[in-house]
């Protein structure tokens, strides 16, 4: 356990340590909740919102449902769009 002092504008120092294991940079994002009675800082990424349709759960599920096809194989590689639009047709 490290105990850290409250500074001017409610600023805390987080230990050297604790920066290096959990991976943290001068700079990054924390939410800031309380649970159980505890302050909690969790690191977070800020994500563009012209990026954030990426993270939607529907894009995710789709992720994940291509990962499955490529794992199984059940992918085609093609050199041109000419090839691309005949394996289609195909289908």
């Amino acid at each position: 356990m490290k105990i850290v002092s409250l500074k001017q504008k409610s600023q805390v120092t987080i230990p050297q340590d604790i920066m290096e294991s959990m991976h943290l940079n001068v700079g990054d994002k924390m939410e800031v909740y309380v649970a159980d009675n505890q302050i909690v800082l969790k690191p977070v990424l800020v994500i563009s919102k012209d990026q954030s349709w990426f993270f939607s759960n529907e894009w995710q599920e789709k992720e994940k449902q291509v990962e499955k096809d490529i794992q199984k194989g059940r992918i085609k590689k093609v050199i041109s769009s000419d090839e691309l639009v005949a394996e289609l047709k195909k289908e």
